[in-house]
């Protein structure tokens, strides 16, 4: 056979496999942007199916949804929302599993600044950047963490809180605040280390970040939203999710 005809003969499955393609509208915990961004990229080629991503909390995507917004599968940086919106009926129960382990760490844009056990928190540092406790699970974590440290009431006057994890990082990367607890994702890409210095928070401290996928209730697309689903659980997703430092159960 010709290698014209060969071409052809695969453009044309190519047009067969993408033919019946779709679109996947997915809410997305804000600490799980840059895998996101990866592990969309690599679906979209390998399947055909579009991804239309919005990025925030996961509590105001939690209010969003119940008041009607047209998301099709919601990426949590929890499990406990997505609990709750299964038994609401909001989401479909079966659909639910957990896509990564999320982990907390401190960083600061100054490199050297940040000790590895933390100690910079009992110091004088001016201002220290969280996600808010009520709409950010890893803003719940950086509240434990302070908490069992001993320091929540002492450094309550200089915590600026984010929106979400993402602003709590602007933070300090625009200088607005000394120290940021965010995601251990946040500081670093494709395994190495982003810059600044940082502490990987231990565990111990704050209560697993276990973040769960859930396909809501009334998907526009369901073949795209379950494909989507399941390319989270592959092989190259896996390996992208691993690369930002996130642990997987």
């Amino acid at each position: 056979m010709k290698p014209a005809r060969l071409t052809l003969l695969a453009a044309l499955g190519l047009f067969t496999l993408h033919a019946d393609a779709g679109e996947v509208r997915v809410a997305v915990a804000a600490n799980f942007t840059a895998p996101m961004k990866q592990i969309a990229a690599l679906f979209q080629a390998d399947t055909g199916h579009t991804v239309q991503a919005s990025y925030g909390a996961t509590g105001k995507f939690y209010a969003q949804i119940k008041n009607g917004a047209p998301y099709d599968v919601l990426l949590a940086a929890d499990d406990t929302t997505p609990a709750k919106m299964a038994t609401e009926g909001l989401a479909d129960p079966a659909s639910r599993f957990t896509y990564a382990v999320g982990k907390l760490a401190l960083w600061s844009k100054k490199p050297g600044y940040v000790d590895g056990k933390g100690d910079v928190l009992k110091g004088s540092f001016d201002k220290l950047a969280i996600a808010n406790p009520k709409l950010a699970p890893y803003g719940v974590a950086a509240q434990e963490t302070l908490q069992k440290l001993g320091l929540w009431s002492s450094v309550q006057s200089r915590i600026v809180m984010g929106e979400n994890i993402t602003q709590t990082l602007q933070f300090a990367d625009s200088g607005a605040a000394d120290l940021a607890f965010v995601a251990m994702s946040q500081t670093v890409k494709d395994g190495k280390p982003v810059g600044g210095s940082v502490w990987a928070v231990p565990q111990a401290l704050y209560t697993p970040i276990r973040q769960d996928a859930v396909v809501l209730a009334q998907p526009q697309d369901k073949a795209a939203a379950v494909a989507f689903m399941n390319y989270l659980k592959s092989a190259k997703a896996v390996t992208v999710i691993r690369s930002f430092g996130y642990d997987l159960p």
